[in-house]
């Protein structure tokens, strides 16, 4: 786990496309560190390959919001990947631990501390299912992450660039880089049939 230059190594090696991640065909290329007969075409393959993990990634923090909605809880889930691999997961937990910060970022970071051994989190990437709040965000920065991979975003308490910028402030210690919008609408869709069914719910039991 490396230092303060840990964020600039990364982004040479993985920050290949910013914005909207619902679609790859939405992203816009940067450079990246090849031969220049061979850049564009490598480029393309390096962008299509971490697009296809990214949603892999998200795909089991989707399934871990469904954990967490099983166990009564809304259902958001959080995966860290660290060189390939997946070091921490999390779901909402504050109800059934009765711990407010139990929130899915925040079991994955804690999970990914004792898988490291180590509370710096250099070059791991976070995958969450719905936008970290203030907390969350706050968490990231002092773990030091160097990537977040948001679902969908949340309009009323985002702190990832839709109410808040905690991560990319220019007056933060660290920089995280975001990108938002992967498989957004099966994270979106996922929330919003929770919250439907609980509406639902809490009518038949006023009948």
């Amino acid at each position: 786990m490396g230092g303060g230059s840990h964020s600039t190594r990364f982004k040479k090696k993985y920050r290949v496309w910013f914005g909207d991640r619902s679609s790859p065909k939405n992203s816009a290329l940067t450079e990246f560190p090849h031969s220049t007969s061979n850049r564009t075409d490598m480029t393309l393959n390096t962008k299509t390959e971490q697009y296809q993990l990214d949603e892999q990634w998200m795909a089991q923090a989707i399934q871990l919001a469904s954990r967490a909605e099983t166990e009564g809880e809304v259902p958001i889930g959080a995966v860290a990947v660290y060189e390939g691999e997946v070091v921490g997961r999390g779901w909402n937990r504050s109800i059934s631990t009765h711990d407010p910060a139990a929130h899915a970022e925040i079991m994955a970071l804690r999970e990914a501390g004792q898988t490291i051994k180590n509370y710096r989190l250099c070059d791991v990437t976070l995958y969450v299912t719905l936008e970290p709040c203030a907390m969350c965000a706050g968490a990231m920065l002092h773990a030091r992450i160097a990537r977040l991979v948001v679902g969908a975003s949340d309009p009323k308490t985002g702190a990832a660039g839709s109410v808040l910028n905690v991560l990319e402030g220019k007056h933060t210690f660290h920089q995280v880089v975001v990108e938002k919008g992967l498989l957004a609408k099966a994270c979106s869709a996922q929330l919003r049939q929770f919250f439907r069914d609980r509406r639902a719910a809490s009518k038949s039991k006023l009948k």
